[in-house]
């Protein structure tokens, strides 16, 4: 009997978009295990690694494919592993003539992403027990911060034309879907390879106009400095964007975002964060943040814990400071390991205050959840949200009234 192929997924939003895009590409192949890989921190490599073996071990006779950004970086470190028959690169895999039976035993093939000039749109109508999907507007990254990997696992920036966006949100949405999510590398900076160079503010525009049946868009991370004035538009006026920022904050310390080759400073970011409540007071906001940069202080790290707790971010992503090869960052004097986890929890343990005290202040509003199974799921602020009684059907959007906080996030009633 055929089994259809596995595919493992780790890191970003991107990476599970093009899961998606391989899961079409391969969907003829049988006993295969694709494994969608993550070059961020040196965690992230090692749980691929892991679920590598793991999967050799289960099912020795099935092919393992792997690929995403670290095989993209150091292909003949995976292509060593036991059971992987095949390397591909992030351009590879999403060709769909990677995934025939007989490129399967071709080997590697892992081009120079460096030379990448286009990102290539794809159709997909489905993700995976997922009730919100992903949509690739942007690929790459033309920056150079000192403790980042990516830009050579993903290559130089470039954007995927509106039209095929614009297709690829009605084909989601035709497939019954109600909030799509806009994601990429560095997606604020869209349009800059594109004619007239739009910004991100006018794709989302035209995407809402022209997709009237879009009923929530929303946007992942996003670079602080690059927020354009359509951008602040839509927050302000238009309920279908959703009242919600992820930024790429990565520290609260001038010092420390100097070294980094941030191109925002602390105060930019407390403007942004202004800005974005005086739009729309509710709107929920997370942050990536880094503990432990080589050179952090006990002192620059207070200024970043105080920076966190005075903003009251509710949606913290803390990561210990992880040594990537070849980065400036790497050769810059290291913080202890176990300073870094230290230090992680005390910036986690803060964000947590935050999302406790700002979900108390949405007890007893209306909020409009997306619920992702027949119990939880989402409001537009990305508050999480569990019914206290009852259940609906997952992909629905339903009215509640948040009546508790515990530690996951609010508890509601249906209205």
């Amino acid at each position: 009997m055929s089994r259809p192929p596995e595919i493992l997924t780790f890191g970003c939003r991107l990476n599970t978009y093009e899961s998606e895009v391989m899961r079409g590409h391969a969907a003829g192949l049988d006993d295969v295990i694709i494994v969608n890989t993550c070059a961020v921190t040196a965690e992230a490599e090692r749980q691929a690694r892991q679920a590598i073996r793991r999967a050799h071990r289960d099912r020795p006779d099935a092919r393992i494919v792997v690929t995403g950004c670290a095989a993209q970086i150091d292909p003949g470190r995976w292509e060593a592993l036991p059971g992987v028959a095949r390397v591909l690169g992030n351009r590879e895999k999403l060709d769909a003539a990677s995934w025939t039976p007989a490129a399967l035993g071709e080997g590697r093939a892992v081009s120079d992403i460096m030379a990448a000039t286009e990102t290539v749109p794809h159709l997909v109508t489905e993700f995976a027990g997922r009730t919100r999907a992903f949509v690739e507007v942007q690929q790459g990254c033309d920056h150079r911060c000192t403790f980042c990997i990516i830009p050579f696992g993903r290559g130089p920036s470039r954007s995927v034309p509106v039209g095929a966006v614009v297709e690829q949100v009605r084909a989601l949405v035709a497939s019954g879907y109600r909030e799509v999510v806009l994601t990429g590398v560095d997606i604020t900076s869209w349009g800059g390879d594109l004619p007239g160079q739009p910004k991100l503010g006018q794709l989302c525009r035209r995407l809402l106009v022209l997709v009237p049946e879009l009923e929530r868009l929303r946007l992942s991370s996003v670079d602080p400095v690059e927020i354009d004035e359509d951008l602040w538009r839509l927050l302000e006026g238009e309920r279908r964007f959703m009242p919600y920022l992820h930024l790429s904050l990565q520290a609260g310390s001038d010092m420390v975002l100097k070294r980094m080759k941030r191109r925002h400073l602390v105060a930019d970011v407390a403007g942004v964060i202004a800005r974005a409540r005086a739009c729309r007071p509710d709107l929920g906001i997370g942050a990536d943040v880094i503990a432990g940069f080589p050179t952090e202080s006990d002192a620059l790290f207070d200024e970043t814990l105080e920076f966190v707790r005075e903003q009251g971010l509710p949606y913290l992503h803390v990561f210990p400071y992880s040594e990537r090869p070849g980065t400036p960052a790497a050769r810059m004097p290291a913080v202890p390991v176990a300073t870094r986890r230290e230090r992680a929890a005390r910036l986690r343990a803060a964000g947590q205050e935050a999302a406790r005290a700002y979900h108390t202040g949405l007890l007893g509003r209306t909020l409009n959840v997306l619920l992702e199974t027949a119990t939880s799921g989402h409001s537009e602020e990305f508050a999480p949200v569990r019914l206290a009684a009852g259940e609906a059907e997952a992909g629905r959007i339903v009215a509640v009234r948040p009546t508790a906080v515990d530690e996951n996030g609010l508890v509601a009633e249906i209205l």
